[in-house]
């Protein structure tokens, strides 16, 4: 079950010109154009708010050429199959110079109300990052659509922890498996993660025509989809049949149980609240060596820490693994037909 709740627009200028057309002329002549300054500051001010409660189940998601990969029994949830809920979705377009909320903005509204302890120092990060022209939150360009996912409810507003635990959220999947005429292979099977999703961040850059050109020489257009998320995986569980890490570590027959994502430590924690952060950019490109045309995703990057309490090898045990700063970055790929 899905239940959507539309906060109302602000009367806007048009809205205006309605109710005006049933007003008599006498009470027209009253009325003063608004030059091009004041109808911003008009329609400006409004934006949807979007209240979600979902639970999302695909029996099998395939993609077919000459074999298929199949993601089979996929299903995302609140924590132990329960609703998927708590989540708030605000939409905006921006003005010239608009600052709307965005990453840990919320953070450093509180504690610049006193609520939050400065002391800490994510939370003093947060102030300095997200404090802009008297506002909180990021600012952006004419036309950028800013889409911001939190939480309806954040609990304790003094409670970091409420805010960060707000929204949960479990990730099951049967199997993930590729096929062809020789038969299937499972590539990973019962996959299981638990965890919280911390500020999301979908921006649509509005760039026009204009292009820029990457480090490596490929060719992108100005106009993006930026994604920005925080998330913790408090409680994973996977089994890595046949398959590739970065294409250097074979962890065939790999079982991993108490599976965590985190940031809490090593060098790079500041400003991410303990939680595991993901960026990246997308938008259309020409390979600079290639030139081909299509989907460029740049600006990659990951950071966190990686814990797998249990790590098994053909069933047995060899002990824990854990990974620390694992950073992911100056990473670029195109992506195109052949």
């Amino acid at each position: 079950m899905s239940t959507f709740i539309l906060h109302p627009f602000r009367p806007t200028l048009a809205f205006a010109c309605l109710v005006a057309g049933g007003v008599s002329m006498p009470a027209l002549a009253d009325f003063t154009p608004l030059d091009d300054s004041a109808m911003a500051s008009v329609t400006g001010q409004a934006g949807v708010s979007i209240e979600l409660e979902t639970k999302l189940s695909i029996d099998r998601l395939a993609w077919t050429d000459e074999g298929t990969l199949s993601v089979n029994g996929l299903r995302l949830s609140g924590h132990n199959d329960s609703v998927l809920d708590n989540l708030k979705m605000t939409i905006d377009i921006a003005g010239e110079g608009e600052v709307l909320t965005h990453g840990f903005s919320e953070i450093a509204r509180r504690a610049n109300a006193g609520l939050i302890d400065t002391s800490n120092p994510d939370v003093a990060d947060a102030l300095a990052k997200y404090s802009v022209a008297g506002s909180f939150g990021k600012q952006f360009n004419s036309g950028d659509l800013v889409i911001h996912l939190g939480a309806t409810d954040y609990g304790d507003p003094s409670s970091l922890e409420d805010y960060l635990q707000a929204v949960d959220f479990e990730l099951a999947i049967d199997a993930i498996t590729t096929s062809g005429t020789d038969g299937s292979t499972n590539l990973f099977s019962d996959i299981n993660l638990q965890g919280y999703i911390g500020p999301t961040d979908l921006v649509i850059r509005n760039g026009g025509n204009s292009t820029r050109t990457l480090a490596n020489g490929n060719t992108v257009s100005g106009s993006e989809l930026q994604l920005d998320t925080h998330f913790e995986v408090t409680n994973g569980s996977l089994n890595w049949d046949a398959a590739d890490l970065i294409f250097i570590f074979n962890f065939a027959a790999v079982g991993i149980e108490g599976l965590q994502i985190h940031n809490r430590r090593g060098n790079d924690t500041l400003g991410h609240f303990g939680m595991a952060h993901a960026t990246a950019k997308l938008s259309r490109g020409t390979g600079a060596v290639s030139g081909k045309d299509g989907l460029s995703i740049h600006d990659v990057e990951f950071r966190a820490d990686i814990d797998m309490p249990v790590f098994k090898v053909g069933g047995t045990s060899i002990g824990s693994v854990q990974f620390t700063d694992f950073v992911i970055s100056n990473t670029t790929m195109m992506v195109y037909g052949h």
